[in-house]
């Protein structure tokens, strides 16, 4: 079967990852990288001579020697981006998030599915061996009855120039969560506070209530002096924390929690314990998490079958980045999310592991 020939636009900080990778991957190979920029294309053709390199994104469209577009541009050109890429008969992968809205998802969506083309989104750690990992454990039942995810990612920076906090790192921890959890949540509220001279908020606390007792939360902060990567996630019977600034032991399982039983002789006396067991640092993994992406991309493809997050992926995401926005522009006030209007997810096929109108000048990636 012959390669999948890929034509990425943007190539900045993001896109020269994607590049490299999606260069690598076996069943695709890239024809054309687009890009606003001269000197970027420039060093792009250094590294990869036989590319073809355009600054139109016309061109890119127009072209017969392209099947796929990776769009790894700013937030605000993704929907365009796409929606032109599906016109023009490609199929289409997006950075996070997969657009501004909800609104134009479902549009991203059911163009999609009327050209019977695939439609992506990069949710980056969810092909990572830690996350992957941790979703056994879940679906197994080992760590038991879920009852919170709790999440900090914070560092000095990168600030955006287009988008907010919660819309640049929030992308990752909700769908991660999303991808664990796997229930749809009911109510948010978050807040959020300016101190750059920006119209953006640099940092935001994100409170997410599910049917039953879990809930969720998450600590974004682009003004910290130390870079922290850490998620908690508690079951009833096994905890888990993934650090994903560790070089090794990223993720840590714990056998501890809290034992409550009932004194026959006091009815109303609640006995209080605590388990104590091991901890338990397992195997995980080691492909490259940009490199199982691509190759699930290419794979969905070729096996004509929705990839692992497909555009309701991106839609569950961006629902609740919808909602925590709104809540911050009301100080907190809690969003209560109406029933979805779409199914929640195509049916999920588990993740292989082997294997023209002109628009503004294309930017760097985000």
């Amino acid at each position: 079967m012959p390669n999948l020939r890929v034509a990425l636009v943007g190539c900045g900080y993001w896109g020269q990852n994607l590049l490299r990778n999606f260069s690598e991957v076996e069943g695709a190979e890239v024809t054309m990288v687009c890009d606003f920029d001269a000197n970027i294309l420039a060093r792009a053709k250094r590294r990869y001579p036989t590319i073809q390199t355009t600054q139109s994104y016309n061109e890119v469209l127009a072209s017969s020697n392209v099947d796929a577009v990776v769009v790894a541009t700013p937030v605000s050109t993704h929907y365009q981006y796409a929606r032109q890429a599906l016109q023009a008969d490609k199929h289409v992968l997006v950075e996070k998030p997969l657009a501004q809205s909800t609104t134009q998802i479902m549009d991203l969506i059911e163009l999609s599915e009327r050209m019977g083309k695939t439609l992506m989104v990069d949710h980056t750690f969810l092909y990572t061996g830690a996350v992957r990992r941790m979703k056994a454990m879940v679906d197994s039942g080992e760590i038991g009855q879920l009852l919170y995810f709790d999440s900090v990612r914070i560092s000095l920076g990168l600030v955006q120039s287009d988008i907010n906090v919660l819309w640049d790192l929030g992308p990752h921890d909700l769908s991660i969560m999303d991808h664990l959890c796997q229930r749809e949540p009911v109510a948010i509220s978050a807040t959020g506070v300016k101190h750059l001279h920006t119209p953006y908020e640099n940092i935001a606390y994100v409170t997410i209530q599910f049917p039953g007792n879990l809930i969720a939360h998450l600590h974004l902060n682009w003004l910290a002096p130390v870079k922290v990567r850490r998620t908690l996630v508690g079951g009833s019977k096994k905890m888990i924390v993934y650090d994903d600034m560790e070089n090794s032991e990223k993720i840590k399982v714990y056998d501890k929690g809290i034992v409550q039983t009932h004194d026959p002789d006091r009815r109303q006396k609640m006995l209080t314990g605590y388990r104590n067991g091991d901890m338990t640092a397992p195997q995980l993994e080691t492909t490259e998490a940009l490199r199982a992406m691509a190759r699930e991309f290419v794979c969905s493809i070729a096996e004509q079958r929705p990839p692992l997050t497909d555009g309701h992926a991106g839609y569950r995401v961006v629902r609740m980045l919808e909602a925590a926005q709104r809540s911050i522009e009301e100080n907190g006030r809690l969003v209560v999310l109406k029933e979805m209007p779409m199914p929640m997810s195509t049916p999920r096929i588990p993740m292989v592991t082997e294997i023209g109108v002109n628009l503004p000048g294309v930017a760097a990636a985000d």
